[in-house]
């Protein structure tokens, strides 16, 4: 959780999630979502992220920096505890770096056409919400790597981009609120 998060947001996604929360930011930044991707065995950071930044997050699993040019983790790794699917431009050394540190097999895709396919989607170790333009060959992907169902559909009032508008483990998940004016 970002620093700025006030205790009863801290509460209500420690109960939702069923996990303890950790205040942190990654390189400075509060937006955690698109620089963390992470499963049940460790963590991908940004390679800006800081030596602190690696050793807060050390105590629940392993933890590397992404390493290359294409490296805000979060939009550009899709991963829970049995697969990742990567941007298809990340190094052979990034994707190394993103399986050890998962412990998972690494697979280059997209989704709905996007490279970055942690945008495009989200997962947890029970199912797939992806990105609507989501082809029938991506899904078949996806379906094959994951072993899991896919379903397509928005957040947010229509965002396609599902990954960056859901927060979510296999105990439960978050996004936007509706409010009417």
């Amino acid at each position: 959780m970002p620093p700025e998060a006030t205790q009863d947001a801290i509460k209500v996604a420690e109960e939702g999630l069923k996990v303890p929360s950790l205040s942190i930011t990654v390189a400075g930044s509060s937006v955690l979502g698109a620089l963390i991707s992470g499963n049940s065995n460790g963590f991908v950071l940004t390679s800006q992220a800081y030596k602190d930044d690696l050793k807060k997050l050390s105590d629940y699993g392993r933890v590397v920096k992404l390493p290359g040019k294409i490296n805000a983790a979060g939009n550009v790794i899709l991963a829970n505890d049995r697969a990742a699917m990567v941007h298809p431009g990340l190094s052979k050394r990034a994707c190394d770096a993103i399986a050890k540190a998962l412990g998972v097999e690494v697979t280059k895709g997209t989704i709905g056409g996007l490279k970055t396919v942690g945008m495009a989607a989200a997962i947890n170790n029970k199912g797939i919400l992806a990105h609507p333009r989501a082809s029938e060959a991506e899904i078949a992907v996806l379906e094959d790597i994951f072993e899991l169902p896919v379903d397509v559909g928005t957040v947010n009032f229509g965002s396609p981009l599902v990954g960056s508008g859901i927060l979510a483990n296999s105990n439960g998940y978050f996004t936007g609120e509706n409010y009417r004016a």
